[in-house]
């Protein structure tokens, strides 16, 4: 009998198996990401505790990393919300020709604060939109008159303008409680941790053309200065002429013979020939553009309406006329003609006919008498 029995066991018992195994794979699928099968990584929902802030402020204070932007100097900064940077391109552009330029793509920055509110994340870098003063810099001397001055040896107020400026990470109810390498990972767009050196985070910010130009070190025409010195380094020599045409350019020279010698000429910023003399005396010139950089500056340049020519200053009310208007001679009155002057001359002081000047008053008048002209002159 027991014979029997024991196949129907054996079944019972991997149909069991079977069953548990299904039911652990279903809540495995669930709780895993379908590629690694590591646990899934929840977006925090949770507001950031005291702890969690402390922690984050000391992971990214005083941190250097490498900018993958233009930061405009000023309180203004950028702004990162859902990983979209703002304000666009063109405004920052003119917020740095106004105001200047805190730090240009591939230049290394210091975190030197981190801020963190209800609902934003505030770093500033290179010393921020303000300067920081001590407290032994507001002292002041008093004499008897009234008069104050600081004390010998502290900064002039010029020195303490900040050249800085601000990233803030904005969320839509409160800061989540994020960690470190969280916010790094928010900070991506603008901020790169992982470079190594200044080239490595400034090739990161190009197109990939001229990233593998500057890997192989080699030019191309429509580079500008920065990516030339990046490729090649600095050149042995610069020469500054006139062309055909009398334009000016400035052209680096790269190599000495009997080596390979780059002559690389710019016009403005860019380059505009390359000319490349090879070991074997073969020359090679490139002018035709081979990568094309848009110039944020020229497009601003081109949105700014005319500006108007000022009024010189005067000391008039508004609407009121001149008490002894001038003309130039362009908008000169015309003269009447003296139609006693047969030449077609006109009526002036140097009038020579009989007909008196116009408006000439009459000398000693009498009401009963004709009145006497004054001579001619």
């Amino acid at each position: 009998m027991s014979r029997h029995r024991h196949p129907q066991f054996c079944c019972a018992a991997l149909l069991l198996a079977a069953a548990c195994a299904c039911a652990a794979a279903a809540c495995l699928a669930q709780t895993s990401t379908p590629k690694t099968g590591k646990p899934a990584a929840s977006a925090p929902s949770e507001k950031m505790t005291p702890q969690t802030r402390i922690m984050v402020i000391r992971s990214l204070q005083s941190e250097r990393v490498f900018a993958r932007v233009l930061f405009p100097q000023g309180d203004k900064g950028l702004k990162i919300k859902n990983g979209v940077v703002s304000p666009s391109d063109m405004v920052i552009a003119q917020q740095v020709s106004e105001f200047g330029a805190a730090a240009k793509p591939g230049d290394r920055c210091v975190i030197t604060d981190v801020k963190i509110t209800d609902k934003d994340i505030v770093l500033e870098i290179n010393g921020g939109p303000k300067k920081k003063g001590k407290w032994y810099q507001h002292i002041q001397i008093s004499g008897g008159g009234g008069a104050s001055s600081p004390l010998p040896g502290t900064p002039s107020p010029q020195s303490l303008d900040a050249h800085g400026s601000v990233v803030t990470l904005e969320f839509d109810k409160f800061v989540p409680d994020v960690n470190g390498d969280q916010v790094r990972a928010m900070l991506n767009p603008v901020f790169d941790f992982k470079a190594l050196t200044a080239s490595e985070a400034y090739q990161k910010t190009l197109p990939p053309k001229i990233q593998e130009a500057i890997r192989d070190h080699k030019i191309l025409v429509g580079m500008d200065k920065e990516m030339v010195m990046y490729s090649k380094g600095r050149p042995q020599q610069r020469i500054r002429d006139k062309d055909d045409k009398g334009e000016d350019y400035e052209e680096w020279i790269y190599g000495t013979p009997p080596e390979e010698v780059d002559f690389v000429r710019f016009k403005g910023n860019e380059v505009a020939r390359l000319e490349v003399m090879s070991v074997d005396g073969k020359k090679v010139v490139r002018t035709d553009r081979e990568v094309d950089l848009p110039s944020k500056e020229g497009e601003l340049a081109e949105q700014k309406p005319a500006s108007k020519p000022q009024a010189a200053p005067t000391l008039r009310r508004p609407g009121e006329e001149p008490e002894f208007p001038t003309t130039t001679s362009d908008h000169r009155t015309p003269r009447p003609q003296d139609p006693n002057n047969p030449n077609g001359g006109t009526v002036g002081p140097t009038n020579t006919g009989t007909t008196p000047p116009t408006g000439t008053p009459p000398i000693n008048p009498d009401p009963g008498s004709a009145p006497h002209l004054a001579p001619a002159s």
